[in-house]
């Protein structure tokens, strides 16, 4: 097999504070780890860069911007975990009937504050996981009324971050020309 030279790869970022995933655990240990690394993913791949180029809509014709995803993650972490799984009664983020798509186009907000927000639904989400003594427990999806598992909610969750950190990784390389692991 011929060796690829290195100068046609985009440079790595560096850091990041994924922690290894288990080899072996439990159900529950696998889910969430797999989901705290994908999370972790994703902040790895905003890490460094400056704040005024999260908002670039970088991959035309896409609408996507880093900053729009990191407000459509916070969405869907509250959306999820604490809307349709705790049955918390909260506003959404970043989403109406007039406007559905204000995650991704109204980019006219702070973006630490994004990030800060991201991080505290991320941080509910734990606490309820954590909480909840079965991942068979169930709350109600909102578009039927059926029960849905907290086994479900934390696969669609990782298919979620799975999906998005694709996308975040072209979003990063056309900003600056790194490229994430």
């Amino acid at each position: 097999m011929t060796e690829i030279p290195s100068d046609n790869y985009s440079p790595q970022w560096q850091g990041g504070s994924r922690l290894e995933l288990p080899l072996v655990g439990d159900e529950r240990e696998i889910l969430t780890a797999f989901l705290d690394w994908h999370r972790e993913t994703f902040a790895g791949k905003c890490a460094g860069v400056q704040p005024e180029r999260l908002s670039d809509k970088s991959v035309p014709p896409s609408g996507l911007s880093l900053h729009g995803l990191v407000r459509h993650l916070a969405g869907v972490e509250r959306w999820w975990f604490r809307i349709q799984f705790a049955g918390e009664d909260l506003p959404l983020l970043y989403y109406s009937d007039d406007d559905p798509d204000q995650d991704f186009d109204d980019l006219g907000g702070d973006v630490d504050e994004a990030f800060a927000v991201w991080r505290a639904e991320c941080e509910r989400s734990r606490e309820i996981v954590a909480a909840t003594p079965s991942l068979d427990a169930t709350g109600i999806q909102r578009a039927t009324g059926r029960p849905i598992s907290l086994r479900r909610i934390l696969v669609a969750m990782i298919a979620e971050y799975a999906r998005h950190n694709g996308h975040a990784d072209l979003l990063r390389e056309r900003v600056d020309g790194k490229t994430g692991q």
